[in-house]
């Protein structure tokens, strides 16, 4: 029995996509021009299951054989990999369970984003775990170590902001979730942009920087990528019609533009009761208690919290390289990557 299942399965790859394929076609045809109590639907169901199961086994080995061929045809690749394997066997018992505990929930909620049609959910999801590879890349191409803490808050921000956030909407149900998720943004972005200036300022003999302005370069780095994120927002917004810049409801503005006698004095709006909005085809909305700001608010409520997180971080390192030659421990040491072996003098 086993020799003939192995023979059953044991296809080439030309043969397994064939099989695939047609399973494919033919089980769409059944459903659409066969009765489902007939003998020739039941034998095409029956055919299609077959096709999966070729599928399943095929989609276990496709990936590693690629996967091999790659390593064998790419040094830069299977270096690559190598470091990767280096790096993961080197992690904590912590840091592996939280990495593979979002991985996995990260590839169930793509499974279930392709059955429920939601494609580009299902691409978000991909996108997810190829950020989660960001650590590795970045620990193996500066030859630094992030500790626990810092890799599990990376890890878990990750699946926060995409996969809670995103995907699950978390941004609209719990109040305060984009505006948590910007501030630590805030605090980490300065942490990585202090690391790698104090990386730098460690390793030359040319440089001797001062506490002061290791902490600005943090806080001007921070801030940097909080606002071109807000460029990312505001772009995705205007040509893939998506809200990134989530709107906010506001019952009082002012407004020069609408000043009937065009000087430059604004106009007060306050306590608006509705607003109409008129599209299409004679079509409305009503949107009660205000009119509904597009974006402006959301992106200047993230850069302060941005701000707030980066000012947080910049200051805790300013006192941490100050007191770092007396040998006195700070919780800052959790947030700055280590150098794992010494690299060449930077000239």
């Amino acid at each position: 029995m086993k020799i003939i299942l192995k023979k059953i399965f044991r296809l080439g790859d030309i043969q397994a996509i064939i099989i695939i394929i047609t399973s494919l076609t033919l089980n769409v045809y059944a459903l659409k021009y066969f009765n489902p109590s007939s003998m020739m639907a039941v034998l095409a169901f029956l055919y299609a299951f077959y096709g999966l199961i070729v599928l399943i086994l095929k989609m276990r080995e496709w990936p590693v054989r690629i996967h091999r061929r790659l390593r064998k045809r790419f040094p830069k690749y299977d270096r690559f990999c190598s470091l990767r394997e280096a790096s993961v066997n080197k992690r904590g018992t912590v840091v592996k369970t939280i990495y593979i505990t979002l991985r996995v929930l990260t590839v169930a909620c793509a499974v279930a984003m392709l059955f429920q049609k939601e494609y580009s959910n299902f691409l978000l999801c991909l996108f997810t775990l190829i950020l989660f590879t960001l650590p590795d890349i970045v620990q193996q191409s500066f030859a630094v170590r992030f500790p626990t803490t810092l890799e599990v808050i990376i890890y878990c921000f990750i699946f926060a902001a995409e996969v809670l956030g995103e995907i699950n909407n978390f941004y609209g149900l719990i109040p305060g979730w984009d505006t948590m998720l910007h501030t630590l943004n805030g605090f980490l972005c300065a942490a990585i942009g202090f690391a790698l200036v104090d990386l730098l300022n460690r390793n030359s003999k040319n440089m001797n920087l001062s506490p002061l302005y290791l902490a600005i370069t943090a806080f001007c780095f921070s801030m940097t990528v909080g606002v071109v994120w807000e460029f990312i927002e505001f772009f995705g917004d205007q040509f893939f019609t998506v809200d990134m810049q989530k709107d906010t409801i506001v019952s009082a503005f002012n407004s020069i533009l609408i000043n009937p006698t065009k000087e430059n004095i604004p106009v007060v709006f306050d306590h608006i009761k509705e607003t109409i909005i008129y599209y299409g085809d004679n079509e409305s909305f009503t949107i009660p208690n205000g009119y509904l700001d597009i974006g402006i608010i959301d992106t200047m409520k993230d850069l302060m919290v941005n701000f707030i997180g980066a000012l947080i971080f910049s200051t805790f390192g300013y006192f941490y390289v100050k007191a770092r030659d007396t040998g006195t421990e700070s919780f800052v040491e959790q947030f700055i990557p280590i150098v794992e072996k010494e690299t060449d003098e930077i000239k």
